[in-house]
């Protein structure tokens, strides 16, 4: 993966956009955080191969990203996104990594399931 363009992200979403779309979305700190420091809260969320259609989406932000997708009823969005990529599959792959570069969010959109 490599770091974050926004105008080559953006092109990419505005290529997906009013397409049916599978949606891989992950967050998490870490599932062993609380191990090492009681205080702090294991937190995370997933979803994956959710289908989804996007009227249109936006990446913001200076770095790290934010990405928002609007659809029909509601919105998607990731924050805190670092790097990217498109693969083989043409299936677009956004992740933010920490200070420590430890995966911190995923979200990939693909025409395909994951």
């Amino acid at each position: 993966m490599k770091p974050i363009n926004p105008t080559e992200v953006q092109n990419k979403l505005d290529e997906f956009n009013e397409q049916d779309l599978y949606l891989h979305l992950e967050t998490t700190n870490g599932a062993y955080a609380s191990h090492k420091d009681q205080s702090v809260m294991t937190v995370g969320a997933y979803i994956r191969n959710g289908l989804i259609r996007y009227q249109h989406a936006k990446i913001t932000g200076n770095g790290p990203y934010r990405v928002g997708m609007k659809l029909e009823i509601g919105w998607v969005y990731a924050e805190g996104l670092t790097h990217w990529e498109v693969d083989e599959k043409n299936q677009l792959l956004l992740a933010g990594h920490d200070a420590n570069g430890k995966l911190a969010v995923a979200c990939q959109l693909s025409k395909e399931p994951f």
